[in-house]
């Protein structure tokens, strides 16, 4: 497998992200604003689940190869309680994102540990799961800028990889299609294009040529923006109407309807 980062880049980038979250969270003046990204949740839940979400991968990737999350990664999530005094959160957050970086660091890129996702395409290691994290870390940082009134554009760096990373972890599956075969192509503005295609036997996903003026590459519809856009899309942060949309959008309204078996 070709990686997008190495391992060192991948941890500096949870740690860049961490920080900004951080300091999006030092900054309010209170943990009650809502989080547009995550219905139901305040400042405070998005903190903690943050936070506890650092802290359930350090015990994942600890506990090494396994069928199952170990029972005491789950036994800690579901004791987890932040605090809500605002300095002594910042400094759990820091501790938690402390707590993942140095048990990636003595793990390897290559120890092995259970993950929620196929191995076919990223996998279940410490390297596929500090690939994983930079992206928690992003997204949830957008977030609570969105929270605040101040969102900040996604990191290049992070969002070209985060296309990638979403559409290899996150949207792969051999669930069957319920519709008839599909094919999505996501085309960053930076360059770097991706090609989703869902039938029969699940769904895959394949980097492809960049488009040229005299032919758009697509095999059905293509979403096109900045790589951070495409990002947030996926995560359902952005409605798809702030992409350009080429071919039949209403695929990517089944797209987004679409639940797969687990």
């Amino acid at each position: 497998m070709t990686t997008p980062h190495d391992f060192t880049g991948l941890l500096r980038l949870i740690d860049e992200r961490s920080a900004a979250f951080r300091a999006a969270i030092a900054s309010a003046p209170g943990f009650d604003a809502l989080v547009p990204g995550c219905p139901g949740w305040n400042l405070y839940d998005l903190a903690q689940h943050l936070g506890g979400g650092d802290r359930y991968w350090a015990d994942i990737v600890k506990a090494g190869p396994a069928a199952a999350p170990p029972a005491e990664a789950l036994a800690a999530r579901a004791a987890l309680v932040a605090p809500r005094d605002p300095e002594a959160l910042v400094a759990w957050l820091a501790e938690s994102t402390g707590l993942l970086l140095d048990t990636l660091r003595d793990a390897g890129p290559e120890r092995g540990c259970w993950t929620w996702w196929p191995a076919a395409r990223t996998p279940s290691n410490a390297w596929g799961v500090a690939r994983h994290r930079v992206q928690e870390s992003a997204v949830h940082t957008y977030d609570a800028q969105c929270a605040l009134g101040a969102p900040e554009p996604l990191p290049e760096e992070v969002a070209l990889d985060g296309v990638e990373e979403f559409l290899f972890t996150c949207v792969a599956t051999p669930s069957p299609w319920p519709h008839a075969p599909a094919a999505f192509d996501f085309h960053a503005s930076e360059g770097r294009s991706w090609r989703l295609v869902v039938d029969a036997d699940g769904a895959r996903s394949d980097r492809v040529p960049a488009p040229t003026a005299e032919g758009t590459g697509t095999a059905g519809v293509a979403a096109r923006g900045p790589a951070g856009d495409l990002v947030l899309y996926l995560y359902d942060r952005i409605p798809v109407e702030a992409l350009r949309i080429d071919g039949d959008g209403k695929l990517f309204d089944l797209l987004r309807d679409w639940e797969p078996e687990a």
